[in-house]
Parts: C-alpha cells; sequence; structure tokens
C-alpha cells in the first residue's frame, strides 16, 4: 500500500502540494483529476524522487521512500510513465522496454518473462518491437511508455495524463490494456493523473480532485 502524509512541495519558491494525505491500496486504481497545473504530475515525481518534498512521508509497504534517492525507487518495484514519454529515439522499441530492466540487474530469463506479459498486456507493441524510438507516433510513444512502466512496476505503476493527445481508437486500445492489466496483476496499484475525467470511463476504483495543490475532498479510504 501506498501511504502519502502531508506533503507538500514547493518548486521556484512557489507552493505546489499542500499538506497532501493519501493512501492507495494494493489492487486498485486511483485516478488524480485536476486542472492544468494543479498538482498532479509533481505528485508523481515526488513519489519517484525527481523532485524534493519540503515535509511529508511517503511510504510504499515497508519502505520508507522519502529516505531513499530518486534512482533506487524503481528497486522497490515502481514504474513510471510520464506525460512527454522520453522515449530513446536511437533505441529500438524493444531496447526501450528492456533498458530499466537492463539497469537493474535482471537476469534475462526474467526479462523476457516480464516482457511476455507486457506484450499480452498491450499486444499492439509487438509489431513495434524492432522499430526505432524516433519512428514512433505520439500516441505509439505512450503505449511504449507504457509498456516500459510494466517492465519495472511489479507493486506501483505511475501514469502521468496517458490519454492526453491520443486519437479515439488508441485511447480505446488503451484502456483496454490497463483492463486487461487489471485481471493479469490483480494485487498491482495505479495511480493515473488526468486533466478531463470524462476520458476515465470505468477505469479507476477511486477519483480524487485535486486543486491548487490539495485534495477537494479527504481521500483515505
Amino acid at each position: 500500500m501506498l501511504t502519502i502524509e502531508n506533503l507538500s512541495v514547493s518548486l521556484a519558491g512557489s507552493p505546489v502540494l499542500r499538506a497532501l494525505s493519501m493512501q492507495v491500496h494494493a489492487g486498485t486504481t486511483t485516478a488524480v483529476v485536476g486542472r492544468n497545473g494543479a498538482g498532479k504530475t509533481t505528485l508523481l515525481r515526488s513519489i519517484m524522487g525527481l523532485v524534493t518534498p519540503s515535509s511529508g512521508v511517503i511510504h510504499l509497504d515497508e519502505h520508507n521512500l522519502t529516505l531513499s534517492p530518486g534512482y533506487e525507487r524503481t528497486r522497490v518495484d515502481i514504474g513510471y510513465a510520464p506525460e512527454d514519454r522520453v522515449i530513446f529515439p536511437t533505441l529500438s522499441v524493444e531496447e526501450n522496454l528492456r533498458l530499466p530492466c537492463e539497469v537493474l540487474g535482471l537476469r534475462e530469463p526474467d526479462m523476457q518473462e516480464r516482457l511476455s506479459h507486457v506484450l499480452d498486456v498491450v499486444p499492439q507493441l509487438k509489431p513495434m518491437l524492432p522499430r526505432s524510438g524516433a519512428a514512433l507516433s505520439g500516441g505509439q510513444g505512450k503505449m511504449v511508455a507504457l509498456g516500459r512502466a510494466l517492465m519495472v512496476g511489479q507493486s506501483l505503476v505511475l501514469l502521468d495524463e496517458p490519454f492526453q493527445g491520443l486519437a479515439p481508437a488508441l485511447a480505446q486500445q488503451y484502456a483496454e490494456a490497463l483492463a486487461r492489466l487489471r485481471q493479469s496483476r490483480p494485487d498491482l496499484a495505479v495511480i493515473i493523473t488526468e486533466s478531463n475525467a470524462a476520458l476515465l470511463t470505468d477505469i479507476p476504483n477511486q477519483i480524487l480532485t485535486i486543486e491548487r495543490g490539495s485534495f477537494v475532498e479527504s481521500p483515505i479510504h
């Protein structure tokens, strides 16, 4: 379970998150919905250790994430698909998918097992595997970013604005992939940020609305 208590973050001297608290249980999908600038991306970046909180605590099960540097977050099985995808253009899609597992030093059989699972969840990636990262459309890049996050996200997966800019057909495929993920990984916790709650349909178990760095209502259940 992910537990965040009184998390506050300031960027360039301006408060972005304000004493924010939440819990995300294993096996649930939580949507954090809010306007641009409400603090959604900063929340995910705080969980990943990409920004430093001014106060508060973040726990994932027995791990106190606030005590560990960002580069160690994937070692506690957190996967992250940023809004801007960050696909390496000189690598193939398969190399992009494998890269975080290689950095973690996973054995080849383990990497292959994870890759096979990702291709079951996101079958659209299969014909893309040999393609260069530079040859992907924006929507295809979103699918690759999802697959890469699933390669290392064995406990928690963070998806930042995954539906933003997707054509309707790709958005439907992405939603179907998340449904397959829920079925195949019933213990996985997922956090999705989104500006438009209507795009999420029936994906999340709970929806939390964030405004000016705080949840409108207490999200702890």
